[in-house]
């Protein structure tokens, strides 16, 4: 297994599109938080505005995702990204509005491209063979790791360094770029068919129904990104308990951004053994033990060790969740499911940043990231056996379907014409 079939012209369109619409997400909240920090009670209101944006992904990422369709969709992506476009536009140049109105800007911002995460994922599988897809998901997962590892020093020094309209101006100029990338891309996705196919249409369940049934995947790709909130969320408050500068936080965290991109570089070069869900748990458990020991390492060398092993191994436990999504969803609901991971991952990391938070004001910041390492373990606990009992239905049924198909041969066989009705769960 190899890159080289992800190679190509259309791939590289697809990564600088995905470039416009990914980074404006990365800047959004700490930009917010520069936007208003010199007005009274500035970091409350940065908060407050940063949660509308949040808000407006978690909301817009499986409404909007659900209601993509194959046929139709350059032109559904496009007007969610140009109407993101313009809540960012609408912050940047209006910074000195009313708070509500920034807020509203702001749940523009967040809920109107929501769909844009799981559609461009979806058509980015449309530009390679499929044997390659793992590989092309690992580029995703590398580009997504860059624009994480450079988008808060590029806030932080264009808010600080020019002017703190700034970094929302460029948010609006990128993803209005992103806008054009999409006519350098395929129009659709998938066959005619494939709607019909859990998709909403035809003779097949409902799409709902479809994407409820892949609950176990969400819980654990959940877990996964509520380790790196946790990590982002704390650090600053462990930093100070250690006696360590704040200022390394910047450092320590982009070196875990990078570890998830040689974490997903490396997933990519090699078939891995064992199912998905096994690896999935087993790099959960290698992530969160990383975490742990980041609140427990006195020294900041060991900090940064267990933090870029722990973005390595999370990157993989993130791929495994994609990689899942394939296997149990019908691929005409596969943009849907993208985006249901999309906002189930915010989910995750709202709340486990929300009980750190909490945790802060009674306990120590080792102590809160225990804590949450806890919920993690028992968000994937409940996913892995999820996933095991959807397996052990699934196996059920393949084996009453075998049953009858061989009952039936055997009735022709036999000359008997007994009528029989299977019935099959």
């Amino acid at each position: 297994m190899t890159y080289r079939d992800v190679v190509s012209r259309q791939v590289l369109a697809w990564a600088c599109t995905a470039i416009g619409a990914r980074m404006p997400v990365a800047m959004a909240p700490l930009a917010l938080v520069f936007l208003v920090r010199e007005r009274p009670g500035g970091y409350s209101l940065g908060a407050i505005l940063a949660a509308a944006y949040v808000l407006g992904e978690i909301g817009g990422a499986p409404v909007l995702g659900m209601r993509l369709r194959p046929e139709r969709a350059r032109v559904q992506l496009a007007v969610g990204l140009a109407v993101g476009t313009v809540g960012f536009l609408g912050l940047g140049v209006f910074p000195g509005a009313h708070p509500a109105v920034l807020a509203g800007f702001a749940f523009v911002a967040g809920v109107a491209p929501a769909a844009a995460t799981g559609g461009l994922r979806t058509l980015l599988s449309e530009l390679v063979p499929a044997r390659s897809v793992a590989q092309a998901l690992s580029v995703e997962s590398i580009l997504t790791a860059g624009v994480w590892a450079v988008s808060p020093a590029a806030v932080a020094g264009l808010a600080l360094g020019v002017a703190p309209r700034v970094p929302l101006l460029l948010a609006a100029g990128l993803m209005a770029w992103s806008v054009g990338g999409l006519w350098l891309l395929p129009a659709r996705w998938g066959g005619g068919g494939a709607e019909g196919e859990g998709g909403g249409g035809g003779d097949g369940p409902p799409l709902l129904r479809v994407l409820v049934g892949a609950w176990p995947v969400y819980v654990v790709g959940a877990a996964s990104l509520a380790l790196l909130g946790l990590a982002e969320l704390v650090l600053p408050a462990l930093l100070e308990q250690r006696g360590i500068g704040v200022g390394w936080s910047g450092p320590l965290l982009t070196g875990m951004a990078v570890g998830g991109g040689l974490g997903a570089f490396v997933y990519g070069l090699r078939g891995w053994p064992g199912l998905l869900r096994t690896r999935s748990v087993v790099l959960m458990a290698g992530t969160s033990a990383c975490v742990a020991l980041a609140a427990l390492i006195p020294a900041t060398a060991g900090i940064a060790v267990a933090l870029v092993m722990g973005g390595t191994l999370q990157a993989g436990a993130m791929l495994t969740r994609n990689l899942s999504l394939r296997e149990v969803l019908p691929p005409g609901a596969l943009a849907a499911g993208y985006s249901v991971m999309y906002a189930a991952s915010g989910v995750g990391y709202a709340a486990t940043g929300s009980l750190a938070g909490a945790l802060l004001k009674v306990a120590a910041p080792s102590t809160a990231i225990l804590a949450g390492v806890c919920l993690t373990v028992a968000m994937t606990g409940v996913g892995w056996w999820g996933e095991v009992r959807r397996a052990r239905r699934s196996g059920s049924s393949g084996r009453a379907v075998s049953a009858v198909v061989e009952g039936e041969m055997g009735d022709f066989d036999t000359g008997d014409q007994a009528v029989r009705t299977p019935n099959v769960p």
